[in-house]
């Protein structure tokens, strides 16, 4: 097979690898989005606005928000931007998958030019493969990210209007506290408010919404911290891909010489390399989603964000270091599972693949006989 077409081979098995394990674990990551965006104020704070939210009892497990969301929502709201979703993950994979193997061959050729020279024993290092991992994340983000945000936005729209009908709701009260309300009117005015219906909301509206906000530009945000995040998957397949090396390796010194590794010691390796690049980057997958999700979610003004260096200092300020890994049990189980899912189906449809076009070309040989 030519490097060429083993690079689609692997773009496309890498895109329906991330498909399927999308589909898996979103209810998952819907959650996650949700805990992570989730703005609550260390007790006692105030500022020139004055009180800022505080939690009163601490906030319920993964499992019970799923069944919340179940109960409030439907089945449906766990689901809230799957198409999108599915869509960004086909592009991410398949962009990601294809660049990392294009570049991965120039790197094994440049080991190989360096061994033919007496340089190095023609095995590619850690740094380089964190560079060509680097280099694939680069260009797909700058890619889909547009994507991304309109999933942020559609997982988190439901516990945005929650948070502006709850302004809408003090707004009324304040009013009528200051300007003396009698209580019947009080009264049609919230129930005026409780009896709106919510808005539908999908892909279109949520992208209009980032317009009408940002411009343009709005679909890019959270750029800085996904660029920085880049450093995940490179760390994700540094790992994977010298575990996997060092396994081949070893099973090439047995006695059958096979250097076939099984589907589950892929998903093993796979989980293991999520485990660790997910638990070193999360806090800046914590502030990229608070950047793409709707302002209002904050709530009070010192708790919304303008940029990337204004929500770091300001999560410092307000909410101290435990703000940038809320939701971190959830993403740990939900990416790992993701990352082992992909890459177990990923390495069976390159099998596939390869094997398919081995026999092709036995056949177009005969045929040619």
């Amino acid at each position: 097979m030519s490097n060429n077409s083993n690079a689609v081979a692997n773009g496309l098995a890498g895109a329906g690898g991330g498909i399927i394990a999308q589909i898996i674990t979103y209810p998952l990551q819907t959650v996650n989005t949700r805990q992570q965006t989730e703005r609550v104020a260390k007790k006692g704070l105030r500022n020139s606005h004055g009180n800022l939210p505080t939690s009163k009892q601490p906030p319920p497990g993964t499992l019970r928000q799923i069944l919340q969301v179940i109960r409030t929502e439907g089945w449906g709201g766990l689901y809230s931007g799957l198409k999108p979703s599915l869509f960004g993950t086909a592009a991410s994979q398949g962009i990601y998958y294809y660049f990392y193997q294009v570049f991965k061959n120039k790197a094994v050729a440049i080991a190989a030019a360096h061994r033919d020279k007496g340089r190095g024993d023609g095995t590619v290092g850690m740094f380089s493969w964190l560079v060509v991992a680097a280099i694939a994340g680069s260009l797909n983000v700058l890619f889909t990210n547009p994507i991304w945000v309109l999933v942020t936005r559609m997982q988190t729209h439901t516990q945005a209007e929650k948070k502006i009908m709850e302004a809408r709701r003090e707004a009324i009260l304040m009013e009528g506290t200051e300007s003396g309300l009698i209580e019947s009117t009080l009264q049609e005015k919230l129930a005026e408010l409780d009896s709106e219906k919510p808005r539908p909301y999908g892909t279109l509206h949520a992208a209009c919404e980032v317009y009408n906000e940002a411009g343009i530009t709005g679909f890019w945000k959270g750029i800085v911290p996904t660029l920085i995040m880049v450093c995940n998957p490179s760390i994700q397949f540094m790992i994977y891909e010298s575990s996997l090396k060092h396994l081949r390796a070893k099973r090439a010194t047995n006695k059958q010489g096979s250097t076939n590794v099984a589907a589950w010691e892929v998903f093993l390796l796979g989980a293991i390399a999520k485990l660790g690049a997910t638990v070193s980057t999360y806090p800046l997958l914590v502030v990229k989603s608070r950047l793409q999700a709707k302002q209002e979610i904050g709530g009070n003004i010192s708790l919304r964000y303008s940029g990337t260096l204004d929500a770091i200092i300001k999560m410092i300020r307000y909410e101290g270091l435990p703000g940038f890994y809320k939701g971190m049990s959830t993403k740990i189980v939900q990416s790992v599972f993701a990352a082992s899912v992909l890459f177990m189906v990923k390495e069976e449809l390159v099998k596939a693949y390869m094997l398919l076009a081995h026999k092709s070309q036995k056949v177009i040989y005969s045929l040619k006989k």
